[in-house]
């Protein structure tokens, strides 16, 4: 395996961004961090992705910030190193119509909370422990925590969860909203790519408008929002593959989906 502290790699049309520093449970460095930019622009511009897995190598999936690298030289400049190219991977991962799954084992913590969180999907392996981790070294959240979490468990949770760091095991992150599915351990890389192909034979353009109407929910009136469905709805009626699945509605048999 290269020793890229990230790798992008394809299979199809489902793409695999493989977090690859387990000596440091990987822990975020800048390299990581301008890759994680580098690699989700790659996807944003692949017109035949249909689904991503963010998954870690080893035994975790990321421990949180590298805060050898925070604390060489503390200060703003020495964050955005990390920051700005994590928060432009973040965004463009956000825009994909691709799905994007994240399989979880071991620590979930600090920067690798929130990436985790701002998944469309999380599997946790029966063995992941959940934390912010940001209040215990004096910190305040990144990585679009703060505008994932009141969404997933409301503000009263958030706030508990980001001030007072608990430490969440699988089945409680499941019971708080925080995963979709928490599976066996040694089955999570199975369950998570089984989940990649199921969602790569679907509608991946559906996909994106419904990613961007719940995206666009919490900020928007009633009004608002009725005016974003149906003007996603209407494009989305003009497309190769609602004219598959309405037809096959009507013969009674299951829709090929071709994601455009």
């Amino acid at each position: 395996m290269s020793d890229s502290p990230l790798i992008l790699t394809q299979d199809g049309a489902i793409a695999t961004l493989r977090l690859n520093r387990p000596a440091a449970l990987n822990a975020l460095d800048p390299e990581m961090a301008r890759l994680l930019a580098e690699h989700s622009e790659t996807l944003r511009r692949d017109p035949a992705l249909r689904a991503v897995l963010l998954v870690g190598e080893g035994r975790a999936f990321m421990a949180g910030g590298d805060i050898r690298h925070l604390s060489t030289d503390p200060g703003p400049t020495t964050a955005d190193k990390l920051i700005l190219n994590l928060h432009r991977g973040l965004a463009n991962l956000a825009r994909l119509n691709a799905p994007v799954i994240a399989a979880c084992q071991g620590a979930v913590a600090g920067a690798g909370f929130s990436l985790a969180m701002a998944a469309d999907f999380v599997l946790a392996a029966d063995d992941a422990k959940f934390t912010t981790a940001y209040a215990r070294i004096g910190a305040s959240l990144d990585g679009s925590s703060s505008w994932t979490l009141p969404r997933l468990v409301g503000h009263r949770k958030a706030m508990e969860l980001a001030l007072l760091s608990p430490l969440i095991d699988a089945a409680e992150a499941l019971r708080l909203g925080l995963v979709t599915r928490v599976v066996p351990a040694a089955a999570l890389m199975d369950e998570a790519t089984a989940l990649a192909r199921a969602l790569a034979a679907g509608p991946t353009h559906a996909f994106g408008r419904m990613k961007a109407l719940l995206q666009a929910a919490s900020g928007n009136t009633l009004e608002q929002q009725l005016e974003l469905e149906r003007l996603l709805f209407g494009a989305g009626a003009a497309t190769a593959d609602f004219a598959e699945g309405t037809t096959a509605f009507l013969e009674k048999r299951k829709p090929t989906f071709l994601g455009r």
